[in-house]
């Protein structure tokens, strides 16, 4: 009899060192489950409307040296020799513009696609961000969205594209009488022999995956400053979580 008392005891004084603990962490830390959860939520709402909002907007990409669209890179040495050939330069350079343009008016597609994958965040999902490095939100939603994203881009991308720049002619077209008298050459044998590789790259998937980048780049500055910037937080819940 004593011994089960005794057992009994024992096992109510571990049992309640396990709640007092719990609940010091709990007054440690201030912090529910609820409120980590809606404070991640809330961080990845305000950062991802923020990255939004600076994106979808004249210059948002054309305009930021970081985010700034480019040729894909398999073009360069067109781009490079295009200035040989009268108003080439000014073709490339109204083809730039019209690749970030294109970027810009996608951007606003990007916000019930980051919708979506924040209300369908779970707890173990939201401890995970709050104890990972300064753009791990920004990860998850890369994760949660990439696809999803990619998707409500690309067509708005591709018919932007498609609308007439120079002397009627589309971006996508520009980008074709560009590149199909190179590939030409780089076929044929004299190309073969300088060593020279078509550039079969399509100009709305390379706008495409750019443009989402650049959008991710954003989310994360957004997502450091709410982490490290006390100014940054800018309601309740950021301000008890992220301090």
């Amino acid at each position: 009899m004593k011994r089960t008392i005794s057992l009994f005891f024992i096992a109510f004084l571990i049992s309640f060192s396990f709640t007092r603990c719990d609940k010091a962490e709990e007054v440690l830390t201030g912090l529910t489950e609820q409120d980590v959860v809606q404070g991640l939520k809330s961080a990845l709402t305000v950062g991802t409307d923020t990255a939004v909002f600076q994106l979808n907007r004249v210059d948002g990409y054309f305009g930021n040296q970081l985010l700034k669209i480019l040729l894909p890179e398999e073009a360069s040495i067109i781009a490079d020799n295009i200035g040989y050939i009268p108003g080439g330069q000014d073709l490339i350079d109204e083809l730039v513009l019209r690749m970030n343009r294109a970027a810009e008016d996608a951007a606003s597609s990007a916000t019930p696609v980051f919708v979506n994958a924040i209300t369908s965040m779970t707890i173990s999902d939201a401890f995970g961000i709050l104890n990972g490095n300064d753009t791990a939100a920004t990860h998850y939603l890369r994760q949660k969205t990439y696809s999803g994203l990619y998707d409500a881009f690309k067509p708005i991308i591709g018919e932007s594209l498609s609308k007439p720049i120079v002397e009627g002619i589309s971006a996508n077209e520009a980008w074709e009488n560009l590149t199909t008298p190179y590939n030409e050459f780089a076929n044929s044998f004299a190309g073969q022999i300088l060593g020279l590789t078509p550039v079969n790259t399509s100009l709305t998937d390379h706008v495409t995956r750019k443009g989402l980048n650049g959008l991710f780049i954003k989310v994360a500055e957004e997502e450091k400053a709410i982490r490290t910037d006390p100014f940054a937080r800018v309601n309740a819940i950021l301000q008890k979580v992220f301090g």
